[in-house]
């Protein structure tokens, strides 16, 4: 259970607010958009991916405490992805692109019925 950074106390993860000193937990009012802090006297912007690479857009940049876009350029960035074997990425390809491919056929049929009454 995560901990409020202020007091100290445990509060659920998806509360917007620490219920104990109202401290603000996430931005906007929306759980779904974490708010980073800095732990001490140094800024976000020192340790941040998006400074150290120049694009980041946010107004408090290279002073900002607080950051909804914070990415610690320490800690690898964990895509979600998994490796698929050929055959998976194959299946994912032609789910993808099975519009197209009905298309083309229905293009090569018709060529092949044209040039064959001829």
């Amino acid at each position: 259970m995560p901990t409020c950074p202020r007091c100290h106390q445990p509060v659920v993860a998806q509360a917007i607010a620490c219920p104990h000193c109202r401290t603000a937990l996430k931005a906007h009012g929306h759980p779904g958009i974490p708010l980073h802090r800095s732990t001490g006297g140094e800024f976000l912007c020192e340790t941040c991916t998006y400074h150290e690479d120049d694009t980041c857009n946010y107004p408090q940049r290279p002073y900002a405490r607080e950051c909804t876009l914070y990415q610690n350029r320490f800690q690898p960035i964990a895509t979600g992805k998994s490796i698929n074997s050929r055959s998976q990425a194959s299946k994912n390809w032609l789910r993808r692109n099975a519009t197209w491919l009905i298309l083309a056929g229905i293009v090569v049929v018709s060529l092949a019925l044209a040039l064959r009454s001829n």
